[in-house]
């Protein structure tokens, strides 16, 4: 909570008039840091207080009182969730709830803090939402001047904190010195906790499902919007599963190049030596009746014998690029003067 010693209360006065002047050349309309809703309900009207209670410096609680004076409902919610502000304007909105002949119900949704808290205590009952949580501390200020104006501050911020406390015991009982040991110490308080020192009434229990709450796991129905999920795949005709492509190749090449190609096919089909692809000539045979003569044998050719093929040196073959002989640069360079060409010798001979 914050408080501004007395010798600047002018300059806070001119602040806010030289804001007000602005805002109206501008055409801007004040930010508003609460807001009202249903003041003529027959019921219940709501107020909400979110933000920092009075602004900063210029700010007051002179529209949120006037506000508060339209509503002619019997019952106001006064949610809060606010850090907390200025002790002043925070003072004078706890006076001006107490004073409102509506019954005053204060629901901490989130966090009251400092002064908010203050404004919390000045409801006929207080509850606590799931997980809110309450904070009381002493007041803090600022001051500009000499020792003496910071020693006044001091004993002005002792008399506030005090005034403040007096609020606490108000409602949850005990004495000012307790209540100041508390603010001291910057005490924060959960919702149960709040309960149990007397500061609320009751802690609202968390919704349970089946109690209205959505249930957020539950899958989107999509059949709303007529899709029934993935159609069945349905079973092809067997001709249609089995297809078979035939080309036939040697319809498009010719001849001689399909027998190159299946000749190719069988040797790499059958190891051994490189087989001799040349055509051979046939064979004169001469028909001879009763024992074979010197004729058959003049006329038959032995069979060739395959080439001895020498064993290849492996390192031999890996290293042969680099023990090859470089040309010299120079005799690359005069070798078109040295080349004997056709015109050079024809110009020689004649």
């Amino acid at each position: 909570m914050i408080t501004v010693p007395a010798k600047l209360a002018a300059l806070q006065a001119r602040q806010r008039e030289q804001a007000d002047r602005e805002r109206a050349r501008l055409g801007v309309e004040a930010r508003s840091w609460y807001r009202i809703s249903n003041a003529a309900s027959a019921d219940e009207a709501e107020v909400m207080l979110y933000d920092e209670v009075g602004g900063w410096l210029g700010a007051t609680a002179d529209e949120f009182i006037n506000d508060l004076r339209g509503i002619t409902a019997p019952n106001i919610l006064l949610r809060v969730n606010s850090p907390g502000g200025q002790v002043y304007e925070g003072i004078a909105i706890a006076n001006a709830l107490r004073s409102h002949p509506a019954q005053v119900t204060v629901q901490v949704d989130g966090i009251a803090a400092s002064i908010a808290s203050v404004i919390a205590m000045a409801g006929d009952r207080v509850r606590m939402m799931p997980n809110a949580m309450l904070m009381l501390h002493d007041a803090s200020g600022l001051t500009f001047g000499n020792a003496a104006d910071h020693r006044e501050t001091a004993e002005l911020l002792d008399k506030i904190s005090g005034n403040i406390a007096d609020a606490y015991a108000a409602r949850a009982g005990g004495t000012r010195d307790e209540w100041r040991q508390v603010m001291v110490q910057e005490t924060w308080y959960t919702a149960e906790e709040a309960v149990a020192a007397g500061l609320a009434d009751e802690v609202v229990p968390t919704p349970k499902r089946g109690d209205g709450e959505p249930e957020m796991r539950q899958q989107f129905d999509l059949a709303a919007y007529g899709y029934h999920g993935p159609r069945p795949t349905e079973p092809k005709a067997e001709a249609e599963q089995q297809t078979t492509l035939t080309i036939n190749i040697g319809a498009t090449l010719d001849e001689d190049f399909v027998e190159q190609l299946r000749a190719m096919v069988r040797k790499a089909s059958k190891p051994g030596p490189v087989e001799d692809t040349t055509p051979v000539e046939p064979v004169a045979t001469v028909e001879h009746r009763g024992e074979p003569g010197p004729e058959l044998v003049a006329l038959t050719e032995p069979e060739p014998e395959a080439p001895a093929v020498d064993p290849v040196d492996e390192w031999a073959a890996l290293t042969a690029h680099l023990i090859q002989d470089e040309p010299d640069a120079w005799s690359v360079l005069v070798s078109n003067l040295t080349t004997t060409t056709a015109s050079s010798s024809a110009a020689t001979e004649a």
